[in-house]
């Protein structure tokens, strides 16, 4: 019994339908997401990969079939039929990749948005999203976190990231701490004040889907809030010299028990007049000052230290 050709094109399609999605969420092409915007990045790049899927099926199925099908035959050399152009199809495979861009570029500018992409201010109180990517009074600032509450809002951890080649330097203003490595609480707000020393240089952790410039003369901020525990590269993703490639450090995104222990065992401290320690407040040190202890320990070398301002 001869099947209808309607019939097999339903199949193949629902086939293809299947594929494609399977494919689509199952491709493992992406880190995993340690935090909870991460996943709207993901959701767009999944949709495309199972669109790509089903039209590279499509077509490069279509193009075997030509193949085979109408081949030349052993002996035939005569010439092909001559076919002009089809103007309903050629409409069709017009508007098909039309309406997909179009759907794509409001679905990517929605999730944008979500992130607070268009968002000019920093405002803690906001909602959904608090911390937008724009120029605002010499910043420019990426936020990726959850809607915060003003108590949130007040619990936000700020560090200050300097750029210099070839290394990532990070001062928590708060304990005094000057290190090579970031560190964060799980669940906890974090915005980075990022500049550079020397060249433009890109803060770049690819489990938050973040990347921001990190630009010499003008402060640039990163909001996330990582909620999962782990240890996550930072790597700069702007070619900034020889050694750029070599830029890399990891981000240690921890419990809060874990984050308040590292914060005690780093912390600065000094023997004040009746031999107490107490903690060294950031203004009283360099960073050059702060960081030479840190720098066996955290790979940091001399010459790079030597391009921190003294203050």
């Amino acid at each position: 019994m001869k099947i209808p050709s309607n019939i097999i094109t339903l199949i193949i399609g629902i086939l293809i339908t299947l594929v494609s999605l399977w494919y689509g969420q199952n491709h493992g092409l992406m880190p995993v997401a340690a935090s909870e915007d991460a996943k709207q990045v993901d959701a767009i790049f999944n949709l495309m990969m199972t669109i790509a899927t089903g039209l590279f099926l499509i077509i490069e199925g279509v193009l075997i079939y030509c193949v085979i099908k109408f081949r030349r035959k052993p002996g035939d050399q005569t010439d092909g039929p001559a076919i002009e152009g089809n103007v309903p199809l050629e409409m069709l495979w017009t508007a098909i990749p039309t309406i997909i861009v179009f759907f794509l570029a409001v679905y990517s500018f929605e999730i944008y948005n979500n992130l607070g992409g268009l968002n000019p201010v920093i405002s803690q109180n906001a909602s959904p999203q608090k911390i937008a990517m724009a120029g605002h009074h010499g910043h420019i600032a990426l936020g990726i976190g959850p809607a915060l509450d003003e108590d949130s809002a007040k619990k936000t951890l700020v560090v200050k990231v300097k750029g210099i080649q070839y290394a990532w330097i990070f001062t928590y203003p708060d304990t005094g701490i000057v290190t090579g490595e970031l560190h964060v609480p799980k669940d906890q707000p974090v915005q980075l004040n990022m500049e550079a020393g020397d060249v433009i240089h890109a803060f770049w952790v690819p489990q938050l889907r973040l990347k921001q410039d990190v630009i010499p003369g003008r402060e640039t901020i990163l909001a996330f809030a990582a909620n999962r525990e782990g240890t996550y590269p930072v790597v700069c993703a702007e070619l900034c010299g020889a050694y750029h490639g070599g830029m890399k450090t990891k981000m240690y995104v921890e419990s809060p028990d874990d984050y308040q222990k590292w914060v005690e065992a780093n912390a600065p401290a000094k023997e004040d007049s009746k031999g107490d320690e107490v903690a060294i407040l950031a203004p009283n040190l360099s960073d050059g000052e702060f960081l030479a202890p840190f720098i066996e320990n955290m790979g940091v070398e001399a010459e790079s230290i030597a391009h921190l301002p003294h203050h």
